[in-house]
């Protein structure tokens, strides 16, 4: 892009949009001629991994 090349206020904003609230994830702005075509945005939900309760021991001291 040439540094006379202006981007529109308009995809500025949507750009903004699209980030806002992003937590994970991609956003990808495709330019052809200088000119802003596409944005798409690639979202992920992230989740933390429980790890599983222990087993209580059972224990034999009653059976003796």
């Amino acid at each position: 892009m040439s540094l006379n090349t202006r981007i529109d206020h308009q995809v500025l904003e949507k750009i903004i949009h699209t980030l806002e609230g992003l937590e994970f994830g991609t956003v990808q702005i495709t330019v052809h001629d200088s000119q802003v075509t596409q944005i798409e945005k690639n979202e992920k939900h992230r989740f933390q991994l429980q790890k599983p309760k222990a087993k209580a021991s059972t224990t034999n001291e009653s059976q003796k």
